[in-house]
């Protein structure tokens, strides 16, 4: 097992193989969730979004072309210079941590796609909301889209192996000390590598939790990216709409 001091994240996200193995990721989905996302908050045109571990860009790039002045953060350097070559007038990347305020307010503030419950430190998960409280304006929103742990546990797929540019991933999934870990080895040249994803399993409960902490309101929580309605056994997603 890699040196667990730095987190997980910290390292994995920044090689090129992180981004290899989801590449295909369902970006037509995405787009139609932000597109539902964004009409349901009712966010002005040229409202201001804060996409919170926004990765290479791909859904910041999406709402600013929707119309919406858009800044997206990240704590991984790489994804960030990557995303760089994208910005313009009403769209801009920074490295920053999102369990620290942004020195701004906005109309919304996203964290999207399972980007929550990384941290060894479980006390990052209040910060992170805290944060969100403090990035929104009077009248913004905070939405969090995580995974229906219930479900994911429910289906989780043991093991498999999955091929991309010809790099065979085996991928070991597994439910630890109420973390959903996967296990992700390949070789590549002769040379072995191993990394691990770590992800709290938070249910609502949980997230109602440290909603009341952090002193913010839930105001809705969707099941699917269509905002259709959240059944703990059988929706794939949490999606939490806050202010």
């Amino acid at each position: 097992m890699a040196n667990s001091t730095k987190q997980w994240y910290a390292s994995w996200f920044d090689t090129p193989y992180y981004h290899i193995l989801y590449k295909d990721r369902d970006y037509t989905e995405a787009q139609l969730f932000m597109d539902n996302l964004t009409n349901y908050l009712n966010i002005p045109e040229g409202g201001k979004i804060l996409d919170l571990a926004c990765g290479k860009g791909r859904h910041s790039i999406y709402l600013n072309t929707l119309g919406f002045d858009v800044t997206g953060v990240d704590l991984s350097e790489q994804s960030i210079k990557y995303a760089n070559q994208f910005k313009n007038d009403t769209l801009r990347f920074v490295v920053h941590d999102m369990t620290k305020p942004y020195p701004e307010t906005f109309d919304a503030v996203f964290n999207l796609f399972t980007s929550f419950g990384y941290f060894e430190d479980e006390s990052c998960n209040l910060k992170t909301i805290t944060s969100i409280k403090e990035e929104l304006n009077t009248y913004g929103f905070g939405v969090i889209d995580f995974m229906n742990a219930n479900y994911v546990t429910e289906h989780l797929v043991a093991e498999d192996v999955k091929t991309v540019d010809g790099i065979d991933f085996h991928q070991k999934r597994s439910v630890r000390d109420g973390y959903i870990v996967k296990n992700i080895n390949f070789e590549i040249d002769g040379k072995q590598h191993q990394f691990q994803e770590r992800v709290k399993a938070l249910t609502l409960d949980s997230f109602k939790t440290l909603f009341e902490k952090a002193d913010v309101h839930l105001l809705d929580v969707f099941g699917d990216y269509k905002l259709g309605k959240y059944h703990p056994e059988t929706s794939e997603r949490l999606i939490m709409i806050f202010k």
